[in-house]
């Protein structure tokens, strides 16, 4: 069981730095947020889960941090894009290109 948490433990911290990148390179708030929300939500229960792998008497305090996340991550990065939004943020949309021949 401890080499399978070391391996949610690992694929957490990936992800969540994957999820940083992915901040750094999108254009926009609202992008970023999608970006972030889901990594962070999806990094964060992979690790909670390898903690549980390796600390198997602390499923309860486990389960009420995963539940947190779980509803607080959404409620605030709808909040955050509701705010960009009512402060006149615009979408960020791609300029085509049209050819002319």
């Amino acid at each position: 069981m401890s080499m399978i948490g070391d391996i949610f433990l690992v694929i957490g911290g990936v992800v969540i730095a994957i999820g940083g990148l992915g901040l750094l390179r999108m254009p926009d708030v609202y992008n970023r947020l999608q970006a972030g929300t889901k990594t962070a939500t999806l990094g964060a229960m992979s690790v909670l889960l390898g903690i549980g792998l390796h600390h198997p008497d602390w499923w309860a305090k486990l389960l009420v941090i995963a539940g947190f996340i779980l509803f607080t991550n959404p409620v605030g990065s709808s909040t955050i894009a509701r705010a960009a939004r009512i402060s006149g943020v615009k979408p960020w949309r791609v300029e085509s290109k049209q050819e002319t021949d």
